[in-house]
């Protein structure tokens, strides 16, 4: 069965978000920076349904990932920014619209239950409230042979990451240092990664890990 991958852009002092993160600047004090580099890339604008962009080196790698994974998991962060009850939470219905670039069932971890909700494109949001194993295990069902993604945030990450669940890491590093905010590696012990593939750009260095389970 595939693994478990995680695909993010972080900046070189380790910060996957900066500062004061609000639901209105979800990324923190500075954290649209990690991406700038992707947001002119002929292939993230074709994901959402954007035209034109950049094809070169930076383009091909992102063109790999897109559409690999056959199912998604992120947490209630990464979904809408809220927390608590859905019926107070302004970002309910998530940041995307109703034309989301994923394509595929994403599963949002979620102390907070909430029937299935069916977007475009084969998108739709499944609510998990019964923890990371189980999350992973529906994922993989319904993914089949193109294996399952994390999304984010770091907190997921790290739950993944301390439960010796995540298998392959690809980091795309952004020459910016944010100073604070939340770091992508914090708090998961004694994780141990394989460099397997390294390139870059002026603007990202691209770097692809194996977690080592010894």
């Amino acid at each position: 069965m595939p693994g478990l991958r995680l695909e993010i852009s972080m900046s070189l002092d380790g910060f996957v978000a900066g500062p004061e993160q609000t639901v209105e600047e979800p990324l923190g004090r500075g954290g649209e920076q990690l991406h700038e580099w992707i947001f002119g890339l002929a292939s993230w604008r074709e994901a959402h349904g954007l035209d034109g962009g950049e094809r070169n080196a930076d383009d091909d790698i992102v063109r790999e990932t897109v559409g690999r994974a056959g199912a998604i998991i992120m947490g209630r962060k990464m979904f809408s920014g809220g927390s608590g009850p859905w019926e107070d939470d302004p970002k309910a219905d998530a940041w995307w619209g109703d034309d989301p670039p994923f394509g595929v069932p994403v599963f949002i971890l979620t102390h907070h239950p909430r029937e299935t909700v069916t977007k475009a494109n084969g998108t739709s949001y499944v609510f998990v409230t019964d923890g990371i194993e189980s999350a992973l295990e529906q994922a993989q069902a319904v993914a089949g042979d193109r294996g399952v993604a994390i999304a984010g945030g770091a907190d997921v990450v790290q739950q993944y990451l301390r439960a010796g669940l995540l298998d392959e890491i690809e980091l795309h590093v952004a020459p910016l240092l944010l100073g604070g905010g939340v770091r992508l590696f914090d708090g998961v012990g004694d994780v141990k990664l394989e460099l397997m593939r390294a390139e870059s750009s002026p603007a990202v260095a691209h770097l692809w890990y194996r977690v080592s389970r010894t």
